[in-house]
């Protein structure tokens, strides 16, 4: 009797051909990735658009998996045509992000909105080859997560946000908790959610490391200190933690603390194959305040993050995990969970209210033993 080894185990099954739709207002850069994926049996090219309303139109009819999109195009820009995505038919949606401030900031609104990722657009045609192992790798990946529907905007968020009183960033003393966020793949719209809705009298200073190359991290701390009533900003070489403000490890560097909370910035290898790593700042300030600390792992792919959790769980420090229900990739939390240090695992829609609560808990707790 002859078996199929594919009914037998269907882990020997080929993976479905991923359905790739490409909007970009250049011919050229609809040519250079179409012709890139030409004969690749796991990526299809199914059509392109040279705007955002040529893509809205095709999406019904051509159901893609995957759309890598443009942000500066005529008719309808990419974060216009995002946000009508999101709304009618989420899916995965690449940004193509060129290098600039502007751009930058396109890149963390989109990122807000819901989409997964981004590429930086090379600013060349010769360059287009550098960055394709770059942009298969994320079509691959983006088409294994999933995406929900937008429940609001960038706009109107900053608009419920505008109202609010800054809180006033104060000297951290020994009765003060951490709170350290880490996330990575969905972490800006995570992000936002959370501190938007963290109120401004929060009983502790605040760090985020967010895996985010060089040159985007300063537009999303502007970007979540416009939203948050705490104080947001990129973390600096001697910036000092402080109870109502929020310090965000800049991308490409490796961020930790001293026992008075001052910031050090390195660029020693990457961790985890990232740089800024969660587990450095997360281990650097379990060294220096013990339990102390409040760990807060999100959404992103792989396990950055868990070895301070192990670390901080051990001394009796709290660790919380998003819940796999509301994360765009449950890697990074899963991880936690597996090892056994969590001690809550929430929705993200009830994270900061537990970060809150908790806060306050331990800072009675701490006040109480001192």
């Amino acid at each position: 009797m002859i078996t199929n080894p594919v009914s037998q185990n269907p882990s020997l099954a080929p993976a479905p051909t991923i359905k790739l739709l490409i909007v970009d207002d250049s011919a050229f850069m609809r040519y250079a990735i179409s012709h890139h994926f030409e004969g690749n049996s796991s990526i299809q090219v199914v059509g392109t658009a040279r705007n955002g309303i040529e893509a809205l139109d095709l999406i019904p009819g051509l159901n893609p998996d995957v759309i890598t999109m443009d942000i500066e195009m005529p008719k309808i820009d990419g974060i216009t045509a995002l946000r009508e995505i999101m709304k009618r038919f989420p899916r995965p949606v690449i940004m193509l992000s060129s290098l600039t401030q502007e751009g930058a900031e396109a890149t963390i609104t989109a990122l807000t909105i819901g989409a997964v990722d981004f590429v930086p657009k090379p600013t060349q045609k010769a360059s287009i080859n550098e960055v394709m192992s770059e942009v298969t790798a994320k079509i691959v990946r983006a088409a294994t997560i999933r995406v929900k529907p937008a429940l609001f905007t960038g706009k109107e968020m900053q608009a419920a946000q505008a109202n609010k009183p800054k809180a006033v960033a104060k000297k951290l003393d020994q009765n003060d908790p951490i709170v350290l966020i880490g996330s990575s793949t969905g972490g800006p719209r995570a992000l936002h959610t959370v501190l938007a809705n963290i109120p401004g009298d929060l009983p502790a200073a605040v760090a985020i490391v967010q895996h985010m190359p060089v040159g985007f991290t300063y537009s999303l701390a502007e970007r979540l200190n416009s939203q948050s009533a705490l104080l947001v900003k990129e973390a600096s070489d001697g910036d000092c933690l402080e109870v109502g403000k929020v310090l965000l490890a800049p991308g490409g560097y490796h961020m930790m603390f001293n026992e008075k909370g001052i910031v050090s910035l390195n660029q020693n290898p990457t961790v985890h194959g990232v740089r800024p790593a969660v587990d450095v700042t997360l281990i650097s300030l379990v060294q220096s305040f013990g339990k102390n600390v409040m760990a807060v792992i999100l959404t992103g792919m792989g396990n950055d993050g868990t070895n301070g959790a192990k670390l901080l769980h051990g001394i009796g420090g709290t660790v919380i995990a998003e819940n796999e229900s509301s994360c765009v990739v449950y890697g990074m939390p899963r991880s936690i969970v597996e090892a056994g240090v969590a001690d809550e695992i929430i929705p993200l829609d009830g994270i900061a209210g537990t970060v809150y609560l908790q806060a306050k808990k331990m800072k009675r707790m701490l006040e109480r033993d001192h």
